[in-house]
């Protein structure tokens, strides 16, 4: 996902894209586990949203989770409403490309996640990850909770100190409490189920979390 277009500046807010007040129609059910992409989900499950470069290799990571009821990907900590894949690309929506992941907290910790999220992906790298440029890139964790945003600001802290002592700089991942999450186009949901040799330009830094 390489584009000519590499915006690096989020724009503001009324410089962004309008956007449209119709959702993106996408399917219902996961392509692999068969669960709901969109809710309602059941009550006892907790649901984040990351973001940590093309979201196709990323919701792939997730999905393979056990304890991971379902996962979505979309676009969040941006601007425009009901962005397209093409919009969020120009860099004038504010976006960048989220996984959804809905989990059961029974069966997997909230920081587990966290570990996977930290070291599969490079934190530090602003506005890309890899070869892929753009705002649309930048790593971030979206929570829902009081509790996940701690958690969040915690493991972030951590694993600074890790790369630290692995010579590596300061991690420029975005944290904040959850805003709205916009749906991608049915195509990319499950992409790499549906396409086992499509891209996936994911890489951490070899970095162990502990």
């Amino acid at each position: 996902m390489i584009f000519s277009t590499k915006k690096l500046a989020l724009p503001s807010v009324t410089d962004a894209l309008p956007g449209r007040d119709m959702p993106m129609p996408v399917g219902k059910t996961h392509f692999v586990s068969g669960n709901p992409i969109i809710p309602p989900y059941p009550e006892h499950l907790e649901q984040v949203l990351f973001g940590l470069g093309c979201f196709w290799g990323a919701e792939r990571k997730f999905w393979q989770c056990p304890g991971v009821f379902s996962t979505a990907v979309g676009y969040a900590g941006g601007h425009t409403r009901n962005p397209t894949y093409k919009e969020v690309c120009t860099g004038m929506t504010g976006h960048t490309e989220v996984v959804k992941v809905i989990y059961d907290p029974e069966l997997i910790a909230f920081e587990a996640l966290l570990t996977l999220f930290w070291t599969i992906h490079n934190p530090t790298q602003g506005m890309r990850q890899g070869n892929d440029i753009g705002t649309q890139y930048r790593s971030a964790i979206y929570t829902y909770t009081e509790e996940q945003l701690n958690a969040a600001v915690k493991s972030k802290a951590h694993y600074q100190q890790r790369l630290v002592q692995a010579g590596y700089t300061e991690i420029s991942t975005e944290i904040a409490a959850a805003g709205e999450f916009f749906y991608a186009e049915e195509y990319h949901q499950q992409y790499l189920a549906k396409e086992p040799q499509g891209y996936c330009g994911l890489g951490g830094l070899g970095v162990a979390y502990d």
